[in-house]
């Protein structure tokens, strides 16, 4: 099962995301907690390449409640990358301080040495022996792997030598590895403006939405295709799922959404928006929405003659031309959905291009 949320306040949206999978029913106060946020460089959320501070503080605020204490925030940013300079630049620094966190460089944790598959690995053992570990990826493209969300996220749970080695071998078969040994209890997925085509930000794509679940296989495949790739196509999905950790996505997964109503109004992306906009005739578009589309533009491209209708102001409009989401129903041709998958655009962009 999946569970998304949406709206305007990460914060509240991870709390009403936690309450509604009913985690508190897994958690004992006496519980000590490591939550892993990707801080791969030090950059604001706002890039789309860093978890939103505000989330993690939800996750904090509802362990609070549920009379925890021992909460550690751990991460090592990537190769060359100073994780206290991310810690700071994130926003991490000043949350610790305001909630009495720990903050946990591991890339000084000591290591233990873990096989699978024939590949052995050391692993920080800090994550290892912790009693609740909170995975807090960023739903974004990878410019190596495709995707990075909860199984990539992990990576940063190894150390700096092992990074090194994990690029050496090709990255795919060691993350799914990894993900064999290092298995979160729980995963929130932080889809609130991920990066279009890099790992380090730059171009954000605002959706303003978190997920959560607890197989990190399934997310990661329900993520890719949202931004328009094919988790078939992503090797180290597909390992991983070998490896026991999950299972694929489906028409067959339940997903729970909260608060559809507070779906945002499409918040304009830069460049990026730009560079596609002549495609595009929108009319109040939600953010995951549009988000949808120009991934799918990104991805699959556009050779059709006429706009891609998409927006609210569409409704109950007869509209001749394609048109994208529920909305635009009134069009000659559309596809459905609330938002629909980037994939699903995808492929039915390519009937008309």
């Amino acid at each position: 099962m999946i569970y998304i949320n949406n709206g305007d306040h990460p914060q509240t949206m991870t709390m009403e995301l936690l309450e509604a999978a009913g985690v508190a029913s897994k958690l004992r106060s006496s519980m000590k907690i490591i939550i892993k946020p990707n801080l791969v460089v030090a950059r604001p959320a706002s890039d789309g390449a860093t978890t939103h501070p505000e989330v993690v503080e939800g996750i904090v605020q509802f362990l609070k409640e549920c009379g925890i204490q021992n909460i550690t925030v751990a991460e090592g940013s990537w190769v060359g990358e100073s994780t206290s300079r991310a810690w700071d630049a994130c926003g991490y620094t000043a949350l610790a301080k305001r909630y009495g966190l720990q903050l946990l460089d591991t890339k000084n944790d000591p290591v233990v040495s873990q096989t699978v598959a024939g590949i052995k690995m050391p692993i920080c053992r800090s994550v290892l022996e912790t009693d609740y570990l909170i995975n807090v990826p960023v739903l974004k493209a990878h410019c190596q792997t495709a995707l990075t969300c909860c199984i990539k996220n992990l990576k940063g749970c190894i150390p700096d030598s092992e990074k090194r080695r994990f690029h050496s071998m090709g990255l795919h078969k060691p993350i799914a590895a990894l993900s064999a040994v290092i298995k979160p209890d729980l995963h929130v997925v932080d889809s609130i403006c991920g990066d279009l085509s890099f790992e380090e930000g730059g171009t954000p794509v605002p959706t303003q939405r978190i997920l959560l679940g607890f197989d990190p296989v399934l997310l990661d495949t329900y993520g890719a295709a949202l931004i328009g790739l094919d988790p078939d196509d992503i090797a180290y999905l597909q390992l991983a799922r070998d490896h026991g950790v999950g299972r694929f996505a489906s028409k067959d997964t339940k997903v729970v959404e909260l608060h559809p109503e507070r779906k945002t109004k499409n918040q304009r992306t830069g460049r990026i928006a730009q560079r596609y906009a002549r495609f595009i005739h929108e009319e109040s578009a939600c953010s995951a929405c549009y988000a949808a589309l120009i991934y799918a533009l990104h991805n699959g491209g556009y050779h059709g003659k006429g706009p891609i209708h998409i927006g609210q102001g569409l409704r109950g409009r007869s509209i001749e031309g394609i048109g994208v989401g529920n909305c635009a129903a009134g069009c000659t041709n559309y596809l459905p959905g609330c938002p629909p998958k980037g994939l699903d655009i995808v492929e039915f962009l390519r009937e008309f291009s």
